[in-house]
């Protein structure tokens, strides 16, 4: 079997790449990507002769189709914006395809190819990584024997106890950071969607360790895009996302002084695109990822408090995650949470697993036993209580 991984180069896109290859479900892996080195490196780094690697432009949806001639999935791993051109090239080339999530306006228009990715019996999975997509499964998992569910808050926290690392660092797409920054936040209420201004909505809030208590806003996402559906026949009046942790102050500021703005700024007599600067600045000082020289030690904690009726009656209850880092392949529990998802998503798919075809969101297709089993593997913990355990004891520091 064969998986290609557009973006494979990338921050999330270099752990699937090394986690489908350390899995050995398939017997070819392509990691292409814009920057032909940087697949290079991704493919390196798995030390496997199975791993593949190949500079492919992901607008040109022809020179895609082409590549993904004969594969069994395709893993997007590229900038949200280009997604639903990706998924054209995989309706062209008859292959499934998953993505690590469309910032809500993405993902609603991702579900518009339904009815065309169903006549060619292919299954679509929009957001599949971390959150979006452990999210969604969790959140399905946990409301699975509730006859009625009121109220879904997924809040994320982070922490970072690194000793040496940079004091500004991204661990996910610049550019997505500051569309959750610049956006409005988009909240299912009373069976509508309402805006909220960016970053408001601010709440202190108690996660498990290692994390513990940290400020979380509102922010634009992608669960709120699809749960509200998926859920529908139970009721669900209210649904929202909230994320906070180290650095999330300076994106704030970043995009409050306006360096998110699309819109040109005159500097001495040139037209300058602020967010385009600042995107170029950031790749000019090496702010995308940890320094290799660095041991990482950061994690993220998943909490998602649901409100509803149980079998027994009113019941709150709550979806846990805990995501490591993966100091060895150099990566951040982001990096490392969004990265293996994709690569779960990608084994089911080739095998089989998934139920159903046409653009599912991950509630709607993704087996939660499995798929939760997997994360155990790799060393996630989750839980969801009651009716299970709280996450295990957190080791010490």
């Amino acid at each position: 079997m064969r998986a290609v991984v557009l973006g494979g180069g990338g921050l999330t896109g270099r752990v699937a790449v090394r986690d489908l290859a350390e899995g050995g479900r398939f017997d070819e892996i392509v990691v292409a990507d814009l920057d032909a080195g940087l697949a290079s490196s991704a493919a390196a780094a798995t030390g496997s002769s199975k791993v593949r690697a190949t500079g492919v432009d992901v607008r040109d949806a022809a020179a895609v189709a082409k590549l993904l001639a004969g594969a069994n999935v395709c893993v997007n791993a590229v900038q949200y914006a280009f997604n639903l051109t990706v998924m054209e090239a995989c309706l062209t080339a008859g292959v499934p395809y998953l993505d690590f999530g469309g910032l809500f306006h993405m993902t609603r228009r991702q579900l518009e190819l339904d009815s065309r990715y169903r006549a060619k019996r292919l299954l679509a999975i929009p957001g599949l990584g971390q959150v979006p997509g452990a999210s969604n499964v969790l959140v399905m998992a946990a409301t699975a024997d509730m006859p009625r569910v009121e109220s879904i808050v997924i809040r994320d926290g982070w922490c970072d106890r690194t000793k040496g690392g940079p004091p500004v660092t991204f661990t996910w797409s610049p550019s997505t950071f500051l569309d959750e920054m610049n956006l409005p936040a988009m909240v299912w209420e009373d069976g509508a969607f309402r805006e909220y201004p960016p970053m408001s909505g601010a709440e202190l809030y108690a996660f498990p360790p290692p994390v513990g208590p940290t400020t979380v806003y509102r922010t634009l996402h992608s669960e709120p895009a699809t749960l509200p559906d998926s859920l529908a026949a139970k009721g669900l009046r209210h649904c929202e996302w909230k994320e906070g942790g180290p650095g999330i102050d300076v994106l704030r500021i970043l995009a409050a002084v306006g360096l998110g703005s699309d819109r040109p700024v005159e500097v001495r007599g040139t037209p300058v695109i602020p967010r385009d600067f600042l995107l170029a600045l950031v790749k000019r000082e090496k702010l995308l990822g940890y320094p290799s020289d660095v041991v990482v030690d950061d994690w993220e904690v998943l909490d998602m408090e649901i409100r509803g009726e149980g079998p027994e009656g009113p019941t709150t209850r709550h979806a846990l995650g805990r995501f490591p880092p993966k100091p060895g392949w150099g990566a951040s529990a982001t990096e490392y949470a969004v990265g293996i998802c994709g690569a779960i998503g990608a084994e089911m798919l080739a095998a089989g697993a998934m139920v159903g075809t046409g653009v599912l969101p991950p509630e709607r297709c993704v087996p939660p036993g499995p798929f939760r089993a997997a994360l155990e593997r790799r060393g996630v913990a989750t839980s969801i209580t009651p009716p299970e355990s709280p996450l295990p004891p957190f080791g010490p520091a």
